[in-house]
């Protein structure tokens, strides 16, 4: 705790419900006051006050204001799991862990990649915000895979620039329900806002061009691997265009998955991978590659397929 304040009930909020009288004195939102008497940081003689409580005049509260973190702060803590696939004096691959975010956001309070490089002595240098230091794409949350970041600036500018041309190669390999037909196409669709929920997208008229091709690798019984070539990159890009063809991401529930299948490959979250990464070098122009292995859920659950377990 940080802040610990002392206030008075002044007779004019007599009788006036605990919400209301901190909003007052603090110069809070009302919501904003009862999360904090919520939260128990609010006392009246040694004991948490309830929002609805009835206060009277020269009632004492003691108010302990919970320590607020910037959202954008970079946090420097080890992450787990995250390994580096190449170390380069312009860039880092890295091979990012489910569970983890490129870079701090609001609402999100886990783990990045901006931080895990932090902890491990990697200093970043580039034009961009503090908190997105070298981040020249992004990886889901939920999805783990080889991903780029700049160490200098003349990378994080040749990267950018090439990102946003479509020249990186960006390879994912996935996990479908069913098998597509065909075996090998590609899915053009306009991805935007689902309309009916704020938190996921969906193949709309008015959305942003996307394009996506894909292979069959392996046909399974109640599944596929296929490896996916993007050529733009929309935020869920992939869950979106396969769930749109009712082949969603084994694992997907979001997207409409089988949660049966999920359970019986032991899946906790879509099986999605950022399998190879090729670029060429920010300054003698070659070919980079990266290589990223599957991780042991992903591994387990394609064994069980390839081994008629499920």
């Amino acid at each position: 705790m940080t802040e610990s304040e002392h206030l008075l009930v002044p007779e004019a909020l007599t009788g006036a419900r605990a919400d209301a009288v901190l909003a007052e004195l603090l110069g809070l939102s009302r919501s904003a006051a009862a999360a904090l008497l919520s939260g128990g940081h609010v006392q009246l003689g040694g004991k948490a006050v309830a929002k609805s409580a009835k206060l009277g005049a020269g009632d004492e509260l003691v108010v302990e204001r919970p320590e607020t973190r910037d959202p954008l702060e970079v946090v420097v803590e080890t992450v787990d799991g995250l390994e580096i696939l190449i170390d380069d004096e312009d860039f880092v691959v890295v091979d990012k862990p489910v569970g983890v975010a490129a870079h701090p956001s609001p609402g999100w309070v886990g783990p990045t990649v901006v931080g895990g490089l932090a902890a491990a002595g990697y200093r970043i240098s580039t034009s961009g915000a503090p908190e997105r230091a070298g981040i020249v794409h992004r990886l889901d949350v939920g999805t783990s895979g080889a991903m780029v970041v700049a160490k200098t600036e003349h990378a994080y500018t040749l990267l950018k620039q090439a990102f946003k041309e479509r020249t990186v190669e960006k390879v994912y390999h996935a996990v479908v329900q069913g098998i597509p037909d065909p075996l090998e196409g590609t899915i053009d669709a306009p991805i935007g806002r689902h309309p009916g929920y704020d938190w996921r997208f969906a193949v709309v008229e008015d959305g942003r061009p996307s394009v996506t091709h894909y292979e069959v690798l392996e046909a399974f019984g109640r599944a596929s691997l296929v490896e996916v070539h993007l050529e733009t990159g929309r935020t869920h890009q992939i869950r979106v265009h396969f769930s749109a063809l009712h082949h969603p991401c084994a694992g997907d529930l979001t997207y409409g998955a089988d949660p049966r299948l999920a359970a019986d490959l032991g899946l906790t979250r879509q099986w999605l991978h950022a399998y190879r990464l090729a670029f060429a070098h920010p300054r003698t122009g070659e070919r980079v590659e990266a290589v990223s292995p599957y991780p042991a859920d992903l591994e387990y659950a394609l064994d069980a397929l390839r081994e008629g377990r499920v």
